[in-house]
């Protein structure tokens, strides 16, 4: 199904969704979802903020939106935030409402932990479900 005409939308739904400790310690290139949107889901994710908060020692975040809802589109990856550092105890914005983004059907938004870092970092993603 193709993702609906955000003109004439019936339901437009706000969520907040987090990942806790995305570690940065030796694992190499661990993908995270942090949003994915399913193909035929009939729905279009209009990200609205992404926030990456540094727990602990400085802390290296890949940001990427994938081609394909399970990641296995590597070949069309793009990255929103590459090796973005997150300084200790602070917080980067990745995507906020000025710089919003559409996931449409089929495709996921994913981070990447640096595996030549020490810490963690917590994830805060708000999105719109539009039907």
């Amino acid at each position: 199904m193709a993702a609906p005409n955000i003109v004439n939308v019936t339901t437009i739904t706000g969520v907040t969704t987090f990942i806790v400790g995305v570690s940065t310690i030796g694992s190499g290139n661990a993908i995270s979802t942090v949003v994915s949107n399913p193909a035929s889901s009939g729905k279009v994710l209009k990200i609205n903020s992404l926030v990456a908060s540094s727990i602990g020692s400085t802390t290296g975040i890949t940001i990427n939106y994938y081609d394909a809802a399970t990641h296995t589109g590597a070949a069309n990856t793009v990255s929103l935030a590459t090796t973005a550092s997150v300084p200790t105890y602070s917080s980067l914005v990745v995507i906020s409402k000025e710089n919003s983004i559409y996931i449409q059907e089929g495709k996921s938004l994913g981070a990447v932990a640096q595996s030549d870092t020490n810490g963690t970092i917590d994830i805060v993603c708000s999105y719109e479900e539009i039907s």
